[in-house]
C-alpha cells in the first residue's frame, strides 16, 4: 500500500510540471534549457547523469517492493532457452542443441513445481516472505513465475533491455514487473532480499548470477543462504567445484555452499531444513 504523503505548503513537483506544460508557447519556453530538470529526458539520459540513473533504478524497485510489504524472496536463475515440455526449442542453432534443449524440458516442470511449493508457504505470511523472483524472461524464468501463478501467488520479474529479447513473461504480477538498463542494479535486486537461490541449468547469464552470489558469500559481503543447484548430472559435468578445491583456488568448505538436488521437493526440503520452517 502506498504511503500517505504528509501535508506541505509547497507545490508538489507534479503540480509544477503541469503548470510548466501550460505556459505560453514562446521561443524561450520551447528551448530545452527551459524544461524542468526532472522532466527533461535529454538531460536525464545524458552521460553526466549516469550516477543518478543508477540510483533511480535502485530506488524505484526498492520503493515498490517495500510498499508491497515484501521482506524476502526465493530467486530462480536458469536458462531462457529451456522450453516447456512439448514445446519446440526456439533457441536451438542445430539439431544437437534442439535435442538437448528439448531433453532439458523437465527442468521447466521442476522449476514450476518448486516455485509453487515456495509460493504456498509464502501465503502464510500474506506473501511477504519467500516471494518468488525471476529474471522475468522465458524458459526457467517463466516456469518460476508460472508456478507462483498456479496457486494465485504474486511473483516478481526483474527484466532487462536486451537487443534480441525479451518481453516479460505473462505470469509475472504486473505491479511487480520491473525493467532495467543496468545489469548491476538488476543483480543487486536479485540478492537484496534473497533467502535462497535456485540455480537451474543455464548459460553465461546464469553462471554470472551464480558466481556473483558465491563471491559475495565467500567474502562475507552477503549472509550465507541456501544455493540449490538443480540438476546434479548437468552441474557436475558443467562445473567441477571439487577440482577447484583440490587446486587450492577455493577453500574445501566453499564447495559446501552448494547443495545439489534433482527435484522440487528436495530443494524445498533444504530450505525448510536451513530455516527450520
Amino acid at each position: 500500500m502506498k504511503e500517505k504523503e504528509s501535508w506541505t505548503p509547497f507545490p508538489h513537483s507534479d503540480e509544477d510540471a503541469r503548470q510548466a506544460d501550460s505556459v505560453s508557447d514562446t521561443i524561450q519556453t520551447r528551448s530545452p534549457a527551459y524544461r524542468l530538470a526532472y522532466i527533461d529526458e535529454d538531460f536525464l539520459m545524458s552521460r553526466d547523469l549516469r550516477s543518478l540513473r543508477l540510483g533511480l533504478e535502485l530506488m524505484k524497485t526498492e520503493t515498490c517492493l517495500r510498499e508491497r510489504g515484501i521482506r524476502s524472496t526465493v530467486v530462480l536463475f536458469g536458462g531462457a532457452r529451456i522450453p516447456a515440455p512439448g514445446e519446440v526449442a526456439w533457441a536451438a542453432k542445430n539439431k544437437e542443441q534442439k535435442k538437448n534443449l528439448e531433453a532439458a524440458a523437465p527442468y521447466y516442470d521442476e522449476a514450476r513445481q518448486f516455485a509453487k511449493l515456495c509460493a504456498e508457504y509464502s501465503a502464510k505470511s500474506n506473501y511477504s516472505e519467500f516471494v518468488i523472483t525471476t529474471g522475468g524472461g522465458p524458459g526457467v524464468m517463466e516456469a518460476g513465475n508460472r508456478g507462483a501463478a498456479d496457486v494465485g501467488a504474486p511473483s516478481i520479474g526483474l527484466n532487462i533491455v536486451l537487443p534480441h529479447e525479451q518481453a516479460p513473461n505473462s505470469y509475472i504480477t504486473p505491479e511487480l514487473c520491473f525493467n532495467f538498463h543496468y545489469f548491476a542494479m538488476r543483480k543487486m535486486h536479485f540478492l537484496m532480499r534473497a533467502k535462497a537461490l535456485a540455480i537451474f541449468p543455464g548459460g553465461f547469464g546464469t553462471l554470472d548470477e551464480l558466481f556473483e552470489a558465491l563471491t559475495l558469500m565467500q567474502t562475507g559481503r552477503m549472509k550465507t543462504v541456501p544455493v540449490l543447484m538443480f540438476g546434479k548430472k548437468f552441474w557436475h559435468k558443467a562445473l567441477d567445484f571439487d577440482y577447484l578445491a583440490q587446486q587450492g583456488t577455493i577453500a574445501p568448505e566453499d564447495v559446501k555452499r552448494l547443495t545439489f538436488v534433482d527435484s522440487a521437493a528436495e530443494g524445498w526440503a533444504e530450505i525448510r531444513r536451513f530455516y527450520t520452517l
